[in-house]
C-alpha cells in the first residue's frame, strides 16, 4: 500500500506464512501504520468414510486430502477435497462416502463382491448384476466370508459366463455360508434378487484369479503338422496333412472352458485313403493305411486329372505287394475302357510310366492273404506336339 491515507480493508492470507516489507525514501515522513493480525483456524479435520481410507494430515488453506475405499465399496463424492481460503475455513467438497452398490464390473485378478448396503441389511426389491471378467485363460476361486438372505425368496445366482448365456453354477439362499468353489471360465456373472419382505445382512464374497490348465498337447501328429503351440483356454490350433494323406475330422480346434480342459472336437487324423479324386499338378499316392501295411480285400480307385495340354508321369517310389495277386493297374484315360498303360505287382523296381492324356485312372486290388505297401509319385508334364516332315530337293517340309 503506497501513499495511502485511508485505512485499507481487512485482508486474509491463504497461507500460514505472511511477509511484510516497509520501505521509506529520503524525503517526506508520515504517521506510519499500526497493524494487528489474528491467526485463522485450519479447515476442520474431514471425517474418514466408513470402509474407506483418508490420505493427508494437513488441513491448512490449499492443502489437499484424498480418499479411497476398501475393496467391494464404491466412492460416492469427490476423491479429493481442498481447504479453501476465507473468513471461515472450509473444504471445497464434503467428505465422500464408501458404499456397497447394487452390481458392478470387476476386472482385477482379485476382488470383493458385497451385497448392497453391507455390512447393513440390503434393501428390498433389488435385482443386481455383477460381472467378473478376466483375461482368457483364467478362472476364479470364490470364497464366502458372510452370507445371510431370506430363504428361498432372496437369492444369489452364480453363472459361468454371461448372465444371458452362461450356465448356472449354483443358487444360494438362506442363513448358511456356502463352501468355496471354482468358476472355470474367464467371465463369471452374479445375480442377486431381493423381494419386498424381509431384509438380511446379505453377503461378503472374495475372489482370486487362477490360471486354468491347458488342453492336451495333440503332438506328435502322425502324418501331418500342428499349426500353433498355445494350448491354453480359448486358443485355436489347426492341422495340415503331409502330401498324400487326407485330414479326417475338424481342421481347427479350440480349447474349451470347463472343469477339465478339452478341445471342442476330437483331434483329427491324417490317413492314406483307399482311392480318391486328385486334381493337383503333382502329388503322392500311398497304399491304404500307410505307413502300415494295406488291408486285405481292397479295391481302391484314384482318378488323377491335371490341366489340359499335360500328360501324367508316374514314378514307383516304393512297390512291395504280393506278386500277381495284389496289383496296381493304370489306364491312360478317365475309366477302365481307356487304353491300359500297364499292371504292376511284386517288389521288383519298376520303370516310370507316362500317359498321353491329362486324365488317368489308377486301381489297386488286394486279395485275402499277404499284405504290403506302395508309394507312387506323379507330376504333370507338358505334351509336345508331334510333327511329320518330308525332304524335297534338299529342303525339310513340315
Amino acid at each position: 500500500f503506497k501513499g495511502r491515507t485511508t485505512i485499507p480493508p481487512l485482508l486474509n492470507t491463504t497461507s500460514n506464512n505472511l511477509f511484510l516489507t516497509f520501505q521509506t525514501d529520503m524525503s517526506i515522513s508520515g504517521a506510519g501504520f499500526h497493524l494487528e493480525y489474528t491467526g485463522l483456524d485450519s479447515c476442520p479435520e474431514p471425517q474418514t468414510p466408513s470402509n474407506g481410507v483418508k490420505v493427508g494430515d494437513r488441513y491448512f488453506v490449499g492443502d489437499v486430502v484424498s480418499f479411497h475405499c476398501e475393496q467391494g465399496y464404491t466412492l460416492k463424492g469427490s476423491a479429493y477435497i481442498t481447504c479453501m481460503p476465507g473468513p471461515v475455513r472450509r473444504w471445497n467438497y464434503p467428505a465422500p462416502l464408501c458404499l456397497a452398490e447394487c452390481g458392478g464390473f470387476l476386472s482385477d485378478l482379485n476382488g470383493v463382491i458385497l451385497s448392497p448396503g453391507f455390512p447393513g441389511n440390503y434393501p428390498s426389491g433389488l435385482d443386481c448384476n455383477w460381472t467378473v471378467k478376466l483375461p482368457v485363460g483364467f478362472g476364479i476361486h470364490l470364497q464366502f466370508l458372510n452370507f445371510s438372505t431370506e430363504a428361498v425368496h432372496d437369492y444369489l445366482e452364480v453363472r459361468s459366463g454371461t448372465l444371458d448365456s452362461g450356465s448356472v453354477i449354483d443358487r444360494f439362499s438362506g442363513p448358511l455360508v456356502p463352501e468355496s468353489f471354482f468358476s472355470t471360465t474367464h467371465e463369471t456373472s452374479f445375480f442377486f434378487h431381493s423381494d419386498y419382505s424381509q431384509n438380511k445382512p446379505g453377503f461378503h464374497i472374495t475372489y482370486e484369479a487362477y490360471e486354468l490348465q491347458r488342453c492336451p498337447d495333440p503332438r506328435p501328429f502322425r502324418n501331418g503338422v500342428v499349426i500353433g503351440s498355445d494350448f491354453g483356454v480359448g486358443m485355436t490350433i489347426s492341422f495340415q496333412c503331409l502330401p498324400g494323406y487326407t485330414l479326417l475330422g475338424e481342421a481347427s480346434l479350440t480349447c474349451l472352458h470347463g472343469i477339465s480342459r478339452n478341445w471342442n472336437h476330437p483331434v483329427p487324423r491324417c490317413e492314406a485313403l483307399c482311392g480318391g479324386n486328385i486334381t493337383a499338378l503333382n502329388g503322392t499316392i500311398y497304399s491304404p493305411g500307410h505307413p502300415a501295411d494295406y488291408p486285405n480285400l481292397k479295391d481302391c480307385i484314384w482318378s488323377i486329372r491335371v490341366p489340359p495340354g499335360n500328360g501324367i508321369h508316374v514314378n514307383f517310389t516304393v512297390l512291395n505287394t504280393e506278386p500277381i495277386y495284389d496289383y496296381i493297374t493304370i489306364w491312360d484315360g478317365p475309366d477302365q475302357t481307356s487304353p491300359q498303360i500297364g499292371q504292376f505287382s511284386g517288389s521288383s523296381p519298376q520303370e516310370a510310366v507316362s500317359s498321353t492324356s491329362n486324365h488317368i485312372l489308377l486301381k489297386f486290388h488286394s486279395d485275402f492273404s499277404t499284405s504290403g505297401f506302395f508309394v507312387l509319385r506323379y507330376h504333370g508334364e507338358q505334351n509336345h506336339p508331334q510333327f511329320s516332315f518330308l525332304i524335297h530337293d534338299g529342303l525339310v517340309l513340315l
